[in-house]
């Protein structure tokens, strides 16, 4: 098990790949046997899928867009909205396997179809993985997780992040051997020759503040406690959002701090599944990005800067240590970190990838900013959340 990352702010799409890939192969000394790659939107995406495929072979391909750019141990990368970000990893004693299947109107099915395509691609069908990896379309999460429940059960980790665009316009696409895609679900499966660890946060701390859902469609919540649900939060988060209260709008940028949290699993946990409220509609209705349902707690739950500057590296310590491991038998890692956590904090992004950096000793990590954040709490129950990171650290083989 060896892994390598890296990163570039090149405009011409061609050189971007081109340098990746030189840089990940010189680092691992072979062809990789799996790589996930993160451009950003302003790279054309079939032309980025093109020159994926020209370097990469027969090396299964997992990719999606991440907004802005991407963050390495060497810092953050986005020049103007331009950055792209590779991990890759060779493996000869694993198997890895990656399939893309169009959502279509059955995300689900979708989901199914796309894990055991990946599974036989891999090589392994009928055999769980140690770990899915995903890329979703935003939207369509909690159906995607429920189609790959449904093939493997509940207790296979599964991490990833939505795809994401610079300005929530809906240009994000996903990546395989077989190209771009739009609309469609990327699944990996993998299947180490070492053992991965995983954890799953938020850099939140609950409010004393909440109440429950009455009356929600989806992703829309029109009452909590029986009144209107702008109305609640407004007061909830002590005026964040009172200039949109008259007409409505977006309050992704205003609600970032204040985001709606439900407790997941049992209910004496303290882990919480985070949902952003994006949109006041004028009948005072919140549009979250994250499904709820009638009945649901909701508790109020508060950021700061600092706190999500400083939890990505305690996330990632929080892996190792569930694994039993340290940064020493760490061969590298994965990072998922909300995209609305990055604009919130873009000014200091340095300083959140300084913090990884430390966090694992100056091993190999690829971080990319999504649009919905899918991982697998302590207790072994997989989410999709809002405002979250996810970190998926690899161990490094033992010595014989």
């Amino acid at each position: 098990m060896k892994i390598a990352s890296s990163w570039s702010t090149a405009r011409e799409t061609e050189d971007a790949v081109a340098s990746l890939w030189t840089d990940v192969s010189a680092e691992l000394d072979a062809s990789p046997d799996w790589v996930a790659f993160y451009p950003s939107v302003e790279h054309d995406a079939d032309l980025t899928a093109k020159a994926m495929t020209t370097h990469s072979g027969d090396t299964p391909i997992h990719g999606a867009t991440s907004c802005l750019g991407v963050m390495t141990g060497a810092g953050f990368h986005a020049d103007d909205g331009v950055g792209m970000g590779m991990l890759a990893i060779s493996d000869p004693d694993g198997s890895y396997g990656v399939a893309a299947v169009a959502l279509g109107d059955d995300p689900k099915a979708a989901a199914q179809q796309a894990l055991l395509d990946a599974m036989t691609n891999a090589g392994r069908i009928g055999e769980p993985p140690s770990l899915v990896w995903l890329a979703a379309v935003p939207g369509s999460e909690e159906a995607l997780l429920a189609g790959i429940h449904a093939v493997i059960g509940t207790k296979v980790p599964i991490a990833g992040g939505s795809a994401a665009d610079n300005t929530i316009e809906g240009k994000w696409r996903q990546f395989s051997a077989a190209g771009a895609h739009q609309d469609a679900v990327v699944i990996s499966v993998l299947y180490p020759s070492t053992p991965l660890h995983h954890s799953f946060h938020s850099g939140y701390l609950p409010t004393e503040t909440g109440g429950t859902i009455t009356r929600a469609e989806g992703r829309r919540v029109f009452e909590i406690d029986g009144e209107p649900a702008g109305a609640v939060y407004a007061r909830w988060s002590e005026g964040a959002i009172d200039e949109f209260i008259a007409e409505g709008g977006s309050i992704l940028a205003a609600s970032t701090m204040w985001p709606l949290g439900r407790v997941a699993g049992d209910a004496d946990q303290s882990d919480y599944v985070l949902a952003h409220p994006a949109t006041l509609h004028p009948d005072q209705s919140i549009e979250l990005f994250a499904d709820v349902e009638e009945g649901d707690e909701l508790t109020l739950m508060h950021g700061s800067e600092q706190s999500l500057v400083s939890r990505a590296g305690r996330v990632a310590t929080a892996a190792m240590s569930g694994g039993g491991i340290d940064a020493d038998q760490c061969a590298g890692a994965l990072v998922v970190y909300c995209a609305g956590c990055m604009l919130a904090v873009q000014e200091n992004m340095h300083a959140v990838a300084e913090e990884m950096e430390q966090a694992l000793s100056g091993r190999p990590f690829l971080g990319m900013f999504t649009f919905g954040e899918q991982g697998c709490f302590t207790g072994g129950d997989n989410y999709h959340g809002n405002l979250m990171i996810s970190v998926v650290a690899f161990e490094k083989a033992t010595a014989t």
